[in-house]
This record gives structure tokens, sequence and C-alpha cells, in this order.
């Protein structure tokens, strides 16, 4: 099993998901955390699920998707993985990553 470590950067993110949801509905905020958190421990045993990012061919940064949202993470040599960020579908994601 691959050791998962969320940045800094992935829990401000996540943060500020839920708490642009809770203004409208908290019960649905922390519905949506809960599935990405869900849904990034399952790189534990498939690390290789999301697909490669293609502007950086030169890293292993990768991209798992999970409703309208991106989860971009890093698979290290080691093995481990890094979370990157959870962005909404309509942000480009490429200012943020590259």
């Amino acid at each position: 099993m691959a050791e998962l470590t969320w940045t800094p950067e992935a829990e401000r993110w996540l943060r500020d998901i839920h708490d642009y949801i809770t203004q409208d509905n908290p019960a649905a905020a922390t519905r949506t955390v809960e599935t990405l958190y869900r849904k990034v421990e399952i790189l534990r045993e498939f690390p290789e699920s999301g697909y490669r990012y293609w502007q950086r061919p030169d890293r292993h940064i990768r991209i798992l998707l999970h409703g309208h949202y991106r989860i971009a993470y890093v698979i290290k040599t080691s093995g481990a993985i890094d979370i990157l960020g959870v962005f909404h579908g309509a942000l480009n994601i490429d200012r943020y990553l590259l």
C-alpha cells in the first residue's frame, strides 16, 4: 500500500471547497469532503488510477476524477503519493500545476 500525504495546499483547497458549499448546505459540504477523502484512499492500492497529466510528461502527476472535481497528485519515485490539490472542473488547473 502506498503512503498518502496531503500537501498543505491540497488541504487548503479542500477547506475552501467545504467553506463554499457550507454557505448553502452544510450537510452537503461535509458529504462532499468525505467522499473526496474516500476517493483519494483508493490510490493507496491503485496509485495509477488517475489519468496522466499531459502538461508534465517528465513528472508522474496524475488526475483522479470525482464528480465535478479533479484531484491532482504526484507519485514519487519511492512510490509514496502526494495529493497536490482538489480543483473544481471549471478551474483551469494548468495555472496551478505548471
